[in-house]
Parts: structure tokens; C-alpha cells; sequence
């Protein structure tokens, strides 16, 4: 069988490229496909996540083995073939190709094109320009200046009950006098 990825861009909006590849191949064969179709130098870390719907990450396949202490399968990019984790068409895969401020590309396995093989990858489609590979922070920083880095839920759960918050949860409250402290401010 033959598998057809279609990859875009949050970065760049008239990005994509299509990469045919048989489904025996490795997640590798597949890094190195887009390394090329991208311009990516190949040696820089990388890894593919499964996703579900609405593209949150599940399982993830890494070019190096990063862990060796985890009770988590490993999944390495050179041992896994591509049929092992993707099996339908519309299932999502996120690329990261910047470990360090966590860029990537997005891909659907656009179709499934039975009864043939493909040798090796191929890039079916090329239109635009990739988004740089790796971005200085000073540069990432004006890109996602106002924006929420860490996430919503980074300093906790925003569904905190007001009645946790109590005196002796607080440092340096004791310092001051009883009664500036009134509980109805906090409401």
C-alpha cells in the first residue's frame, strides 16, 4: 500500500507538500522525506506524535531515544513502520522539526492507495515556502510576544474553589495585623 500525506503550516499559510510513501516504510523514511522536500537538515531532533480529531498529541515516535528510565513504550523513527500506529485515511500526525520552541507541521494521511509499493518517498506536491528550521529565540519571542506560551492551564486548574484560599495559605499574611485580612475581597 502506498500512503499520501498531505503536510501544511500554522507559520506559513501558503505551505504544503504531499509525500507518497509505502506503508512498510519506517517513521525514518519518512523524516528524511520531508527533510528533503523542506530543505531540513536531517541531523536535528525531531519526532512524529499521533493525534486524535482535534490534532492533541497521543503517541510519540522520536528520531533518538531520549529516555530510557520510562515505563512508556519507546517508539524510535529507524525501528517502527509507518502501518504500526497509522492505519486510516484523515488520521493526523504533528511533525516536530524545532525541538526547542516546539514548531511543526501538521499532516493527514490524505488517502491510501491500495494493491501498489513505492521504492522510495516521494514529494508530490511543493507549494510555498517551508517555514525556517530553527528560529533564534530573540525571533520566536517577537513572534509569540501577548501570546499564551505555557498554556491556559500552566499555573493550574481554573476551576479553583475560593474557599481553599485561606490565611495560612499565604506567606508573609501572618506579618500583618488580623483585621487587614477580610475574606469578603477575596470574593
Amino acid at each position: 500500500m502506498i500512503y499520501r500525506f498531505t503536510f501544511i503550516s500554522d507559520e506559513v499559510d501558503d505551505f504544503k507538500r504531499e509525500i507518497q510513501i509505502d506503508s512498510e516504510a519506517k517513521f525514518y523514511d519518512l523524516h528524511m522525506a520531508i527533510c528533503e522536500a523542506c530543505g531540513y537538515d536531517s541531523k536535528q531532533l525531531a519526532s512524529f506524535f499521533t493525534c486524535n480529531d482535534e490534532w492533541e498529541k497521543e503517541t510519540e515516535i522520536t528520531l533518538e531515544e531520549m529516555d530510557t528510565n520510562s515505563e512508556d513504550d519507546i517508539w524510535l523513527m529507524s525501528k517502527t513502520r509507518l502501518s504500526e500506529l497509522v492505519e486510516e485515511e484523515k488520521q493526523k500526525l504533528i511533525y516536530v522539526f524545532d525541538y526547542m520552541t516546539d514548531r511543526c507541521l501538521f499532516a493527514q494521511l490524505s488517502e491510501i492507495i491500495t494493491g501498489k509499493k513505492l521504492e522510495a518517498p516521494t514529494c508530490t506536491k511543493r507549494r510555498g515556502e517551508a517555514p525556517k528550521q530553527q528560529m533564534d529565540f530573540d525571533e520566536f519571542e517577537k513572534k509569540t510576544a501577548g501570546g499564551d506560551l505555557l498554556g491556559e492551564d500552566f499555573y493550574g486548574d481554573q476551576d479553583y474553589d475560593v474557599d481553599e484560599i485561606d490565611r495560612e495559605g499565604f506567606e508573609g499574611l501572618d506579618d500583618l495585623p488580623s483585621d487587614s485580612f477580610d475574606e469578603s475581597d477575596i470574593y
